[in-house]
């Protein structure tokens, strides 16, 4: 039998984001084994990666951050932010309880 949270928990979707491509981008809330973290979904498929916005090697106009691992999606500094501060933020409140 599996522990209560070993499968990730969606908490709230933080970002919607439509692709030159046409798919739908969605960076989630979620808790997993007993952590908050941010969750890279294209057209609702779950997709590999870390757990925050990383910063990119070599910035491109407003995109200075990326989710996801094959594929990435970019993400400017405003949406990095929103998404970190929000996953610290739960964290922090957590903790708190």
């Amino acid at each position: 039998m599996l522990p209560p949270d070993h499968e990730p928990v969606v908490e709230k979707v933080l970002l919607v984001k439509q692709l030159s491509n046409g798919s739908i981008a969605k960076v989630n809330l979620i808790r997993h084994l007993g952590e908050y973290k941010a969750a890279l979904t294209l057209n609702d498929k779950q997709i590999n990666g870390p757990p925050l916005p990383q910063l990119l090697d070599n910035p491109s106009g407003d995109v200075t951050h990326w989710m996801g691992n094959k594929p990435s999606v970019g993400l400017t500094t405003e949406q990095a932010e929103l998404i970190i501060e929000a996953v610290e933020d739960r964290n922090r409140r957590a903790r708190q309880a």
